[in-house]
């Protein structure tokens, strides 16, 4: 059981690199789900082989280790499904179709309400049988998707549980992908001002520390111009620069120091990190 545990937990960081490397949600979603379904296939030949050695072994397996690559599956394939029928154009549209789909998800949970309270309870007076496969014939499985399963894998209510689980991150995506669409404008994400950082230094620093982080290497992966990346900051900070060319053009001619804004910075870094090693 303890490799079976090993594997699972390799698997998290897996999808883990999948997620840093990959920033198109399809290609992650099909590379995740290839990964969670090999893992699966795993189990199951490992658990013909071998079985179980006692009724707390095989509960622990269905409720614990077996569900996180069932939910991550499920969460994935949802995910493609989703992303594939979602509406090219229109934002209304779009809207509706999100909409719809939170409806449909909240259905589930209301429908499932009874198995939802025993999961978030922490309880565990059922799990032998929910999560043992010697009750398939007592508590049917609930489960509008899955025609059949392998009894020799399933157990009452596990692939429920993972169905559970999974909702529950999809509903935060469907969420975060509403907020996006309905603060949008011309395919831009509008963010409230109230959210945005205050800028408490001058116009001077801000284009010393735009061009600085530029030719640091910020937005040359898009190849952004200094204009669009100081758009993008713009979004999160609560300022507006004014004649940025003609700024630097000053800087430039500066007597003394070119970077005071920059010199402060590391100053005050360095003085911060000579007080903490006192």
């Amino acid at each position: 059981m303890k490799e079976k545990l090993l594997l699972a937990q390799e698997l998290h960081r897996e999808l883990t690199e999948i997620k840093d490397t990959t920033t198109n949600i399809l290609e992650r979603a099909n590379r995740s789900i290839t990964l969670c379904r090999n893992l699966l296939r795993k189990f199951k030949k490992d658990i013909f082989i071998d079985g179980f050695q006692s009724e707390e072994e095989e509960i622990d397996f269905f409720k614990h280790i077996k569900q996180i690559p069932l939910r991550e599956l499920i969460y994935f394939s949802e995910i493609r499904s989703f992303e594939i029928q979602f509406p090219k154009a229109n934002k209304e549209a779009q809207c509706k179709f999100i909409k719809r789909k939170i409806n449909k998800l909240n259905r589930f949970f209301l429908y499932n309400m009874d198995f939802g309270q025993y999961v978030d309870s922490g309880a565990a007076h059922f799990d032998k049988e929910y999560y043992t496969r010697d009750f398939l014939e007592s508590y049917q499985i609930t489960t509008s998707k899955f025609y059949f399963q392998d009894p020799d894998f399933f157990t009452p209510r596990d692939m429920l549980l993972g169905k559970f689980k999974a909702y529950h991150e999809f509903i935060v995506y469907l969420d975060a992908r509403l907020f996006k669409l309905e603060h949008s404008q011309n395919g831009k994400t509008i963010v409230d001002p109230k959210n945005k950082l205050h800028w408490p230094f001058s116009n001077t620093d801000y284009v010393e520390l735009l061009y600085a982080l530029c030719l640091r290497g910020l937005g040359k992966q898009d190849k952004q111009s200094i204009m669009k990346v100081s758009q993008s900051l713009q979004q999160i900070i609560d300022f507006k620069p004014k004649d940025i060319y003609k700024t630097f053009q000053d800087i430039k001619g500066r007597k003394n120091s070119r970077t005071l804004f920059l010199d402060e910075l590391a100053k005050t870094l360095l003085i911060e990190i000579d007080k903490s090693e006192e």
